[in-house]
């Protein structure tokens, strides 16, 4: 992992590990995880705990090809704005482009406690349901 990476692990936690000191090198991040007070919203509305999103995350990371392009992150407060253009192929079907923006809120002590997922995409058949409409190909830069 190097430097402005987003690094996505197969291994999520649900409990709290006993060994709480991690060494972080320089120039990468890590992010704590407030699991006892956790909640996400996501994208159609649906809210989960830290356990729920654990079994969301595994069943889609198992299911599909994900990449992501960086767009833009910005801090306000205790709250961090992530920006990117998702890349979604799953098993046997056609890629889907989104624009994303995830809102983490982090609790005193620094630790996530509540994320909000917002999409930015074109449904099939959108086109034609709009009219004379122009649509984006994708993120704007």
């Amino acid at each position: 992992v190097s430097p402005g990476q987003i690094l996505l692990s197969t291994n999520f936690a649900t409990e709290l590990p006993d060994v709480t000191p991690v060494s972080v090198p320089d120039g990468l991040m890590a992010i704590a995880i407030n699991l006892g007070d956790v909640q996400r919203v996501g994208n159609f509305l649906e809210v989960m705990d830290w356990a729920g999103y654990v079994d969301m995350l595994t069943q889609w990371g198992t299911t599909t090809d994900f990449w992501s392009r960086f767009r833009r992150i910005s801090e306000a407060g205790n709250v961090v704005f992530l920006e990117l253009e998702e890349h979604n192929t799953p098993a046997g079907g056609a890629e889907t482009v989104v624009n994303s923006l995830s809102v983490y809120e982090f609790d005193d002590a620094g630790k996530i406690r509540h994320l909000d997922i917002y999409l930015q995409y074109r449904p099939e058949g959108m086109a034609a349901q709009w009219g004379e409409v122009e649509f984006a190909d994708s993120a704007a830069g």
